[in-house]
């Protein structure tokens, strides 16, 4: 079911329109092009609109906010919504900042986004208003673990009713949710938070996902978050015991350039709840 989605995706190769932060967004742009989309990164309020009417998808990270860049992204998922893409919250840091906590709810209520793709922490923060943060990271205390799994399941549903939108609420365990159903998914390197950006990689894969597979957007989302923690799996097995997190980076990305439908449902480790 989820190695499907990635096969349209490979097939369509679409357009993602990436407004994302400058720590990453190299990385972004070759995560996308390893699952066979293609990238555009536009964050100039001057041509927002007119590149979001070129792609299929769009993602929006919040991970260095700026004044300059908000009206930009305000543009895009507007233009994005009215043109029924599918568009992607990913709130970097909500709750570590007024600023990108403020910033990220007026997206919310300005744009009709597809998903929410951040961690915990962030979900709080979006949610209650206020998070324990670890700057741009989730609070260890607010882990979803085997031992609050139906706590976490039932706040993913919640948070999905209430956003009006898929949720991805990513961690050692990811849940993703529409509300009703939420897959719980099992895949991954705990060592995949020492590189920085595979967030923001997961956030891009998540748009074109949705964007290849418009009819299964759920299944979508799920075959996103399954896709990096499966290349996160098979990049780490591939490490030679001097190679670091350097390294590790390019293997998740030719992991992901390599995965093909079959490795990405047999690695797939989820149950549906």
């Amino acid at each position: 079911m989820l190695g499907t989605c990635l096969d349209r995706v490979r097939a369509a190769a679409p357009l993602i329109h990436c407004i994302t932060n400058y720590v990453t967004v190299n990385d972004v742009a070759n995560a996308l092009l390893a699952c066979g989309a293609s990238p555009i990164m536009a964050d100039d309020p001057g041509e927002a609109a007119d590149i979001s009417k070129l792609c299929a998808g769009l993602t929006i990270n919040i991970g260095t906010l700026n004044q300059r860049t908000l009206p930009a992204m305000e543009l895009a998922g507007q233009t994005a919504a009215a043109l029924d893409h599918p568009t992607v919250l990913d709130p970097v840091g909500a709750g570590a900042s007024a600023l990108r906590t403020q910033s990220a709810k007026r997206l919310l209520e300005q744009i009709s986004f597809t998903a929410i793709r951040g961690n915990i922490s962030e979900f709080h923060a979006l949610f209650h208003g206020a998070a324990d943060t670890q700057g741009v990271d989730a609070s260890r205390t607010d882990a979803v673990t085997e031992e609050n799994l139906e706590t976490g399941i039932s706040f993913a549903k919640e948070a999905a009713a209430r956003f009006g939108c898929l949720v991805s609420i990513t961690g050692a365990i990811d849940l993703v949710s529409d509300g009703q159903r939420c897959f719980v998914i099992r895949n991954g390197r705990r060592e995949m938070s020492r590189i920085t950006g595979t967030g923001c990689q997961l956030s891009a894969l998540t748009a074109a996902f949705l964007a290849a597979n418009p009819n299964r957007t759920l299944e979508a989302a799920a075959a996103a978050v399954a896709c990096m923690g499966v290349a996160g799996e098979i990049g780490w097995s591939h490490l030679a015991p001097w190679e670091g997190n350097a390294t590790y980076r390019n293997r998740i990305l030719d992991a992901i350039y390599h995965m093909d439908e079959r490795q990405l449902e047999e690695g797939a480790n989820y149950e549906i709840r």
